[in-house]
């Protein structure tokens, strides 16, 4: 069966945010370039090892860049890339869907 990633917008959306946390970094380098260590202390939920692997390959998708400098320690930056900035429009919209969906939630229990 031949992919459809590549082809079809919503199946290469949904490829390039495969993973638990891709959105919530992304939301979370949409206010800024930031750290390993703050984009851990930032989502606190995430194992360290999830959080390498999902920066591994939003970078691998070119919505991040990552920025190394030639300091000992080593710092490392991470930022939303020209396409990652691309998605902020989007990370508005489910903002605005979240919230919404937030008041249903509450208004069903309440």
């Amino acid at each position: 069966m031949k992919s459809i990633y590549g082809q079809c917008p919503y199946a290469t959306t949904q490829r390039v945010l495969q993973g638990k946390w891709a959105i919530v970094i992304l939301f979370q380098l949409s206010t800024g370039t930031q750290r390993f260590n703050e984009l851990e202390r930032n989502i606190p939920d995430i194992t360290r090892a999830m959080l390498t692997r999902q920066l591994r390959q939003l970078e691998n998708d070119k919505l991040i860049t990552r920025k190394v400098y030639a300091e000992v320690p080593p710092r490392v930056e991470y930022s939303l890339s020209e396409m990652g900035e691309k998605f902020r429009k989007v990370l508005d919209q489910i903002e605005l869907f979240g919230f919404e969906y937030i008041k249903e939630i509450e208004k069903a229990e309440g």
